[in-house]
């Protein structure tokens, strides 16, 4: 009788998909509305002038303009502008 039996499984046979987070478009950059900016998991970047939020914390360009980031506050928060010109 050539049968094999059945091997047990491996433990290590999963891993999670990566979920492209991060910054999409940077400084200087020229952007649209509704264009992606950043994708993130909670509140890395706070949305400033002309930019949006989304309920999973993506921040979105509400007006035709240049990406800006910049650190303001007394906790050294950042913030993400679209500059109209």
């Amino acid at each position: 009788m050539a049968h094999k039996k059945a091997g047990g499984s491996t433990r290590n046979g999963r891993d999670s998909e990566s979920k492209r987070l991060g910054v999409k478009m940077y400084g200087g950059q020229t952007i649209i509305p509704g264009n992606i900016i950043v994708r993130q998991r909670g509140t890395e970047f706070h949305p400033g002038k002309n930019v949006g939020m989304g309920k999973d914390h993506t921040l979105f360009a509400k007006a035709e303009g240049v990406v800006k980031f910049e650190v303001k506050g007394k906790f050294g928060r950042r913030y993400v502008n679209v500059v109209t010109a």
